[in-house]
């Protein structure tokens, strides 16, 4: 359960980045505040996932879905630039996360 708690966390990371650059350096009022509703759900799962998780591992699942997500939601929607590159990192983070998560790291 622990770990469907840090894959939330890491959703609501995505979700956080997102509304910060909607917010616009914190100028638009609903993505700023958004942005607060984002940070303190995800933190908080984090938190809970903590309880029965290692942290390096619970943090670089956590940390590496918000990378992940962020990534790829500004490619798929923001304009971000596409390239070969970025989207073999992107795999080769998916692939730490994987092998973490194989190595063991919580209960």
């Amino acid at each position: 359960m622990a770990w469907v708690v840090i894959v939330i966390a890491g959703l609501f990371e995505v979700a956080m980045a997102y509304s910060l650059k909607l917010s616009n350096g914190f100028s638009v009022l609903l993505p700023s505040l958004g942005f607060l509703i984002f940070a303190f759900l995800s933190f908080a799962l984090l938190a809970m996932g903590l309880r029965s998780l290692e942290i390096g591992t619970a943090y670089a699942v956590w940390t590496g879905i918000g990378a992940v997500g962020t990534a790829t939601l500004g490619m798929l929607f923001l304009g971000d630039e596409v390239s070969f590159l970025k989207v073999a990192s992107i795999l080769l983070i998916v692939a730490g996360i994987v092998g973490l998560n194989l190595a063991g790291g919580g209960h």
